[in-house]
């Protein structure tokens, strides 16, 4: 969210394709030549030397083309926001953590620009049903969110408006975006960072197609109707479109925020619980996942009488819903991100995780040949060590006979989520084992359900969540010794 004393607003956003393609060519040319230059100057440096330089140069350039993107605003920003998410495995380091900073940059739009969008989608009838906030609660890449009262009752509303042009740019804006990666020799255009390419492509179409956002924010309230440890906002078609979508407010405060850090070690776990439950739910029973893993997209309600923030407490009146007394919440928000998969995907990831449950290797790597994170032809040690290191993401939710670190594990027996430092450790298992030299490029659907994971471990995390996974994970893999589905709570 931005913050309303510091941003500033402007007129418009670069929207047109060939101004746009005029910036970006501009931006690649200078950046590749400076980068030329560079490694013209490094010919007689030893190698050590030429590495350090060359990634320091690699690191300046990467800067240089995250600010000229900065500039432009609207779908060029998100999609570098979402290459930084995912390109891990495509892209140089220095580059997906220059994107990173993209995130950082806010600029609204100004109120007659925004108004305009909203007569043109919604029509002056409806707009004088509302008194809308001129002043943004939050400026985006593709949009900002706005404040409203429904003047008939007095429903507090939040209405989320689509920058004029940013919809209709996406296509061109990823070809430009490519190209100039290309031409700033930052990245090797082959099949795999095409089909990558690819899944950005869907991934920003899904992220501007409001109407949908719209039906699977209404579906995901129904699913968690009746389920107290979650808010999904309600929604408002009359006053949404295709580039105007229209919640209920719902108040909240970052997961990170010092009120949530100071509830009791109980109530942070009856948070992290329902976090991890919600993902699991996802995977195993509605084949339907939030891959976007942004905490933006997560607020906490603290419930009544627990200390919660002066700004809270003031709020408290305006959400729709009410928690109940001492009852904590998850609110979800920004549903533009959740993308259904294929039983062909969801039905081997599931397996994977049973057989990590059951310790059966050889099971595992069947199910990672199956979904193309292996090869056949591996070497068998590392398929072997593969296969181990996907069962260590399984540490946290698995058996009572798992080896877990001693410092991992509380005195009671409960594991440390954010003492355990898995996600660190896993990552520098598999860099300093084979799998690196052979894992560069993985399917798109690993990179994505792997961001999940690390998104959902680095939420509980966040809380200092101490608990052990297991109780929460079983009834989903043995659905058939519970004699259904998972009880919903």
């Amino acid at each position: 969210m931005v913050d309303k004393s510091k941003h500033h607003s402007v007129q418009r956003i670069k929207t047109g394709s060939f101004e746009r393609r005029l910036s970006l060519t501009r931006a690649g040319v200078m950046a590749g030549s400076r980068l030329a230059g560079n490694m013209a100057a490094n010919l007689f440096s030893s190698r050590d030397k030429k590495e350090q330089r060359k990634r320091e140069a690699l690191s300046r350039q990467a800067h240089y083309l995250v600010e000229e993107l900065g500039h432009l605003k609207g779908s060029v920003v998100k999609i570098g926001q979402v290459m930084a998410l995912y390109g891990e495995h495509f892209l140089p380091v220095e580059v997906t953590e220059a994107l990173h900073t993209l995130e950082d940059k806010t600029t609204a739009l100004e109120w007659p620009v925004m108004r305009k969008v909203l007569v043109r989608e919604l029509g002056e009838d409806r707009l004088a049903e509302l008194e809308i906030e001129h002043e943004p609660l939050g400026a985006a890449s593709l949009g900002q969110v706005h404040k409203a009262v429904r003047k008939s009752d007095g429903k507090v509303l939040c209405m989320k408006i689509q920058y004029p042009g940013v919809a209709d740019a996406i296509d061109s804006d990823i070809n430009s975006v490519a190209t100039l990666l290309k031409m700033a020799r930052m990245v090797s255009m082959g099949r795999d960072f095409d089909e990558w390419l690819e899944e950005v492509r869907n991934m920003m179409h899904r992220e501007v197609n409001y109407e949908l956002e719209l039906e699977t924010t209404r579906r995901f309230g129904e699913m968690l109707k009746g389920d107290d440890r979650f808010i999904v906002p309600e929604v408002f078609p009359e006053y949404s479109s295709g580039h105007v979508i229209t919640t209920s407010f719902e108040h909240g405060v970052g997961v990170g925020d010092s009120s949530v850090a100071a509830l009791p070690l109980a109530r942070r776990n009856h948070l992290a619980k329902a976090a991890l439950e919600l993902f699991l739910r996802e995977l195993f029973s509605w084949s339907e996942l939030q891959t976007d893993p942004n905490f933006g997209n997560y607020r906490i309600r603290i419930g009544e009488g627990s200390g919660q923030s002066a700004e809270g407490a003031s709020q408290t009146a305006e959400g729709s819903s009410q928690s109940a007394e001492g009852s904590d919440q998850i609110v979800l928000l920004d549903f533009g991100a959740v993308q259904k998969y294929p039983p062909a995907f969801i039905e081997p990831v599931c397996q994977m995780i049973r057989a990590s449950y059951e310790h059966d290797l050889d099971s595992v790597i069947e199910g990672a040949i199956r979904l193309k994170f292996m090869r056949r032809e591996w070497p068998d040690s590392v398929l072997q060590e593969f296969g181990e290191v996907c069962m260590a993401v399984l540490e946290p939710l698995g058996p009572e006979s798992l080896t877990v670190p001693a410092s991992a594990m509380n005195d009671n027996g409960e594991y440390r989520w954010k003492q355990s430092d898995l996600p660190t450790r896993i990552a520098k298992r598999a860099t300093r084992s084979a799998i690196s030299r052979y894992f560069q490029i993985p399917p798109k659907e690993f990179v994505f359900l792997n961001r999940k994971l690390v998104g959902v471990y680095t939420f509980l995390s966040v809380l200092g969540a101490e608990f052990n996974g297991r109780e929460i994970l079983t009834p989903y893999l043995y659905p058939e010794e519970n004699g259904a589905e998972p009880e919903e709570h």
